[in-house]
């Protein structure tokens, strides 16, 4: 826990950030940063503590207190440092620290604090997606091992995943929720095989993975095993607390919020929007982000003060889903026809990633728990409307 005042931290940011960060990086969140810049400042915030810096030290976080890591981050957003996050930060940690065991805590959490491995969340199967108590993916114990055979489906980057988050079921007598298993095992083992799926943007994020006899080691269950239902909705609502905590922003290789691109491409009269329309559209939408932000700030309160039963996180992440979406709406229709590209002369790459960032969204209301899903989760746990 941080003794400084908050503005004598926020100094001691800004010389870590003149020191650590180097121009080519202050950019925000672009897939084409350059890899070595990249790879020194995740080194620098890992070995600080500042890729989780509200874990406890001793699990190679940064100690920090809510106040001292929120104005570091306020600090990294004035310079559009990139942030770190991965499926081990932002789900499989805050799980494993509330469910995991201490050796367990002590093997995992140090490495994910400094993104030295890569985590794939093996959830969905092809018959168990929105219904994901339905899964078939099975787990039988053999010594101090379980053997995994079943398969997995739109698992994001299980391509370069080095160890996966997965449920399996571990007694198929049991009810449906009664029998499932949260286990961790690597996925560079016999038995494992993945498959990319292309996608509607072009690119291959997501996977089907096939187990064949892959192993797993009984100490990596976490939580009790055919418990798991219980640590798998809790590590849904950090994945959901998250998602509606983003920012949005265009995604790909930009340097501009979709607000500026506006601004650009449709232009200003007398100092505001040409487009009253448009400019109505971009109005409402900084309405809904001020109201998510503020919503998904008490979420967290709730979550730190541990009053979990209402998952606030199921609203953020349908509110997000649903403005990112209509955020990539605005740009389409500022840029009109050119922001319908595909490949070809004609188009700028700029105006070719913005289409693919388009597609890309309409994928926003479906993975993490599809608009319907969230829709049913808000009226029984947040709204407490009676079946």
């Amino acid at each position: 826990m941080s003794t400084e005042s908050i503005e004598e931290f926020k100094i001691e940011v800004r010389s870590f950030i003149e020191a650590n960060l180097a121009p080519e990086l202050r950019v925000g969140n672009r897939k084409d940063l350059p890899k070595k810049q990249l790879g020194k400042w995740i080194q620098a915030l890992g070995a600080r503590g500042w890729i989780t810096p509200e874990w406890p030290k001793e699990y190679g976080g940064g100690g920090l207190d809510r106040k001292h890591a929120a104005a570091m981050k306020g600090e990294f957003k004035a310079v559009r440092a990139p942030m770190v996050s991965s499926f081990g930060t932002s789900m499989l940690g805050p799980t494993l620290l509330q469910f995991g065991t201490d050796e367990q805590k002590l093997e995992f959490l140090p490495a994910i604090s400094k993104h030295e491995v890569k985590w794939c969340q093996g959830y969905s199967e092809p018959g168990a997606g929105s219904d994901l108590a339905s899964l078939q993916t099975r787990a039988v114990l053999e010594g101090d091992e379980y053997v995994v055979t079943g398969q997995k489906i739109w698992t994001t980057g299980a391509d370069k995943a080095d160890w996966i988050f997965c449920l399996v079921r571990t007694d198929p007598e049991a009810s449906k929720h009664d029998g499932i298993s949260f286990i961790l095992f690597p996925m560079h083992q016999d038995g494992v095989e993945v498959s990319p799926l292309n996608l509607i943007d072009g690119t291959a994020e997501f996977s089907q993975v096939f187990f064949d006899g892959a192993r797993a080691q009984a100490k990596h269950v976490v939580g009790p095993v055919n418990g798991g239902w219980t640590v798998a909705k809790r590590l849904l609502q950090h994945e959901r607390s998250t998602d509606g905590g983003s920012e949005g922003g265009l995604s790909g290789a930009q340097k501009e919020s979709y607000v500026d691109v506006v601004k650009r491409e449709v232009g200003l009269e007398n100092g505001v929007l040409a487009d009253p329309v448009l400019r109505q559209r971009l109005a409402a939408q900084e309405q809904e982000a001020k109201a998510l932000s503020l919503t998904m700030r008490r979420a967290g309160e709730e979550a730190r003060a541990g009053q979990t039963a209402r998952d606030i996180g199921s609203l953020g992440k349908f509110k997000w889903a649903n403005m990112v979406k209509s955020e990539q709406d605005i740009v389409m229709l500022a840029h009109g026809t050119q922001g319908l590209g595909w490949e070809g002369p004609g188009f700028e790459q700029t105006e070719l990633e913005r289409t693919r960032a388009w597609l890309t969204t309409r994928a926003d209301s479906i993975w993490g728990g599809t608009n319907e899903i969230q829709m049913n989760v808000i009226a029984k746990r947040v709204l407490q409307i009676p079946e």
